[in-house]
């Protein structure tokens, strides 16, 4: 029975093999159909494969893109630190043309000499006791003992210790900073006296009924002989009048920022010119020969 089954199914199925292939040498169909559908078979079959190649061939594009722009980031970044730093170098010469301008712009004083500097540091020492800076000229340029020191504001101090290339100078806010001062516009004498960094400068020995005004500029009154006369120092800020003291209680507060300044000028005593001297000498002894002939 299952022979029979088998082999009716073989007869049918070859028949109808023949009927197709019969039909297809006449009309072709199967050919057409089987190359429509073997295109559509290799289509998804290359599909996923060309799917992956341009997505690679996107992320290397991307990635190299990707590189180039960082070093071109890179160089970018590094000109612009260039550019930066030469700003700040020109800034930096700018101001300290500025500085040098003002301090060009200081008076010459008769007898005196000046020669700028540098500090070069605040307070040096194991316990940093005076309040001091450090300059970066000394006796090899001309640096003596009570030099003054200031700046195109007013009086900045005086050198105490000279050595051969740097010199330490004594600030006037110092405790042991003593200056003859006198009014600008009154004209009172006094001491004034440096009570330590921050605080503000004390005048001393002014007398009870001098006249003198909150405001008013103090100046060097030259009669020690440290510093020449007329130069600003300090500006009255408070006048006090007492019961049982002979003086004035006048405070001052320094014209030059003490913590800020980074160049100064330093004052030399002019030397007398021998020539002159010699030319003064032989006129004088011309003039008394003269006389003695005249008479």
């Amino acid at each position: 029975m299952k022979l029979k089954r088998a082999a009716i199914a073989v007869i049918i199925g070859l028949f109808v093999y023949l009927s197709l292939y019969s039909w297809n040498l006449r009309s072709g169909q199967l050919d057409r159909l089987a190359g429509f559908t073997g295109l559509e078979i290799v289509k998804w079959v290359l599909w996923p494969c060309e799917y992956v190649h341009d997505q690679s061939v996107e992320f290397w594009d991307k990635y190299v893109y990707l590189v180039g722009l960082k070093q071109l980031n890179d160089q970018l970044s590094s000109q612009n630190d260039l550019m930066r730093l030469e700003i700040m170098k020109l800034r930096e010469k700018a101001a300290e043309a500025e500085r040098y301008q003002h301090l060009l712009e200081i008076k010459p004083i008769k007898g005196w000499k000046t020669d700028g500097t540098r500090i070069i540091a605040h307070r040096m020492g194991p316990t940093a006791a005076l309040d001091s800076i450090i300059i970066n000229k000394g006796v090899l340029s001309g640096v003596a003992t009570d030099t003054p020191v200031m700046t195109s504001l007013g009086i900045v101090g005086r050198v105490v210790e000279p050595g051969l290339s740097a010199s330490k100078a004594m600030l006037l806010t110092d405790l042991n900073s003593r200056i003859s001062v006198r009014g600008q516009i009154h004209r009172s004498t006094g001491l004034l006296v440096g009570n330590g960094e921050a605080e503000p400068l004390s005048v001393k020995y002014m007398k009870l009924n001098a006249p003198v005004a909150e405001g008013e500029i103090l100046v060097t009154s030259g009669l020690a002989g440290l510093f020449p006369p007329g130069l600003p120092v300090a500006k009255v800020v408070s006048v006090e009048r007492s019961d049982i003291s002979l003086f004035l209680n006048v405070e001052a507060m320094p014209l030059v920022d003490m913590e800020n300044i980074e160049d100064v000028l330093l004052l030399h005593r002019g030397m007398v010119d021998s020539n002159s001297t010699a030319g003064n000498t032989n006129s004088t002894a011309q003039t008394g020969n003269s006389t003695t002939e005249g008479s």
